[in-house]
């Protein structure tokens, strides 16, 4: 069983302890609770819920992230053979689907620039004959954070000061260097890929760890992969601040007037296989989307192609409406422990439901291109037939709408108590090996631009946060560290004692 915290003796009221929103004490704000320290979350979580219902609610009337964004059709064609992995339909050799992408950036609002620095938003709806597939993913293979309730606090680490008004670096570099786990993001968003030349030039990635299930029920873990075509491109940041002074809406230009062209951006579609007995002994938490699979021990299985070739009619109708929730999966695609997967299950529906509406399913951009049989009814902008005379309740005796027994997912055994995990008391995580690695692979010219990068965006930030970051820098690599922390003019002596305490050492002699 899992320790305990020691307790303390009651102290007296202060407002510094946080408590939920009819003010009883949170005991644990960082940490889903799971029913083992690899396992999924549970719906009892119900601070977690509050959380993520409360932080969807909190802007209106556009998204609260991914707000600035833009989009396209197109079709996914399967040209692989991945049946031995999946049973699902849209999977299967020579089929083509129907897609719709949005595209997007992520801190900024609708009046955003494109070309900021930050990670972009991939979101994509694949019309398959067994359903809607929603993916939600990224430009980059990670995330910053691994648990649901760190979601909302990212997000308004990088939204504007509440006081200000004004966008903070501050706020954003002392979240991110309180959350080890984001640094191999950090190092990410601070190269060369920050900031995409276009959409066209850059990877997409699922991010999240998935399941896929054959016709024998097997399961297998996955990850889903898209390589552009059109070759990886980037801009400085002097570059991006010449273009944004004379567009704003360089990406999405870009997009329309390539596709309007016939110059139809492709992405090569891949996935990556985990076997539940590797993921079982895999050296580091499989379904922490923090954490990479590395390449040379799981190859990339090439699927397919994505190509986008028509253009909305309607920006407000297709691209402001288009609704995404990565709980829609079609059967032989499934889900996986992840905890930030667990919470966007809920976080996303939520959202859509809180943002266009509850019946936002009926928007034609939405809608799927098979029959729907739901027993959903009623509700605001409900413009279909609402289902006419049908029973609006199961079981009934009219024999309509039953379940599909045959298209369950296989069972998934699950060990251990249930308790809020913290990850950092797990001696196989290591949230600097990744980012240390990708350190390594940089060219000399590709190093001194994200030092640059770095320092540049975290200029106006406080000394003790700089520290903070050079610190994890000299963990990930000694030669990152001291590269680091000659751009931040600060003491490398001190920053070498720093990197040698735990995460709680290094914090306690960081704060302000």
């Amino acid at each position: 069983m899992p320790k305990l915290p020691e307790l303390q003796p009651q102290e007296k009221v202060s407002t510094h302890l946080l408590t939920n929103e009819v003010g009883a004490p949170v005991a644990n704000n960082e940490n889903a609770l799971t029913t083992s320290s690899r396992g999924p979350t549970l719906m009892q979580d119900v601070w977690l819920m509050e959380k993520m219902a409360h932080f969807n609610r909190e802007i209106i009337p556009e998204r609260r992230m991914h707000a600035k964004g833009w989009g396209a059709y197109g079709k996914l064609t399967i040209t692989g053979d991945v049946s031995q992995y999946t049973r699902a339909a849209v999977l299967q050799p020579n089929t083509e689907t129907e897609c719709f992408l949005r595209f997007s950036t992520v801190a900024g609002e609708r009046g955003a620039a494109d070309a900021e620095r930050d990670i972009r938003g991939c979101a994509m709806k694949f019309y398959t004959s067994e359903g809607n597939w929603d993916m939600v993913g990224n430009n980059t293979p990670v995330f910053f954070v691994r648990d649901g309730h760190d979601f909302a606090d990212l997000n308004r680490a990088v939204k504007r000061d509440p006081r200000t008004g004004l966008r903070s670096p501050q706020n954003n570099w002392d979240f991110w260097t309180l959350k080890p786990e984001s640094f191999h993001q950090r190092t990410i968003t601070m190269s060369d890929r920050g900031i995409p030349k276009s959409f066209r030039n850059m990877d997409m990635f699922g991010s999240h760890t998935y399941s896929l299930y054959n016709a024998q029920n097997e399961r297998v873990w996955c990850k889903f992969h898209f390589k552009t075509q059109q070759g990886i491109a980037n801009l400085t940041d002097d570059a991006a601040f010449a273009l944004i002074s004379k567009d704003r809406e360089s990406h999405g230009r870009d997009l329309f007037d390539s596709i309007e062209a016939c110059d139809f951006p492709r992405w090569t579609f891949s996935i990556q296989v985990m076997t539940e007995e590797q993921a079982r002994n895999h050296y580091e938490n499989p379904f922490d989307i923090t954490k990479i699979w590395r390449h040379a021990e799981y190859p990339l299985i090439e699927v397919g192609v994505i190509e986008l070739n028509k253009n909305p009619e309607n920006f407000f109708a297709e691209v402001e409406q288009a609704a995404f929730n990565p709980a829609h999966v079609v059967p032989g695609i499934g889900f996986s422990p992840d905890k930030m997967l667990q919470s966007r299950l809920f976080g996303y529906g939520d959202a859509q439901r809180y943002r266009i509406g509850v019946n936002h399913n009926l928007i034609p951009v939405n809608m799927a291109k098979v029959p729907v049989n739901d027993y959903h009814r009623d509700g605001a902008m409900r413009t279909d037939g609402n289902f006419g005379r049908t029973p609006a309740y199961t079981p009934n005796s009219g024999g309509f709408w039953t379940a599909q027994p045959q298209v369950t997912e296989p069972p998934l055994d699950l060990q251990g108590a249930m308790w809020r995990y913290e990850p950092n008391d797990d001696p196989t995580d290591d949230n600097f090996r990744a980012g240390g690695d990708l350190w390594r692979l940089l060219l000399p010219a590709a190093r001194e631009l994200l030092v640059c990068n770095t320092a540049n965006h975290i200029v106006l930030v406080t000394e003790n946060v700089k520290y903070r970051h050079a610190a994890h820098c000299q963990l990930a690599d000694p030669e990152y560290g001291e590269a680091i922390t000659e751009a931040l003019k600060l003491d490398y002596k001190k920053v070498k004692q720093l990197a040698k305490l735990s995460n709680m050492q290094l914090i306690a002699e960081t704060l302000c």
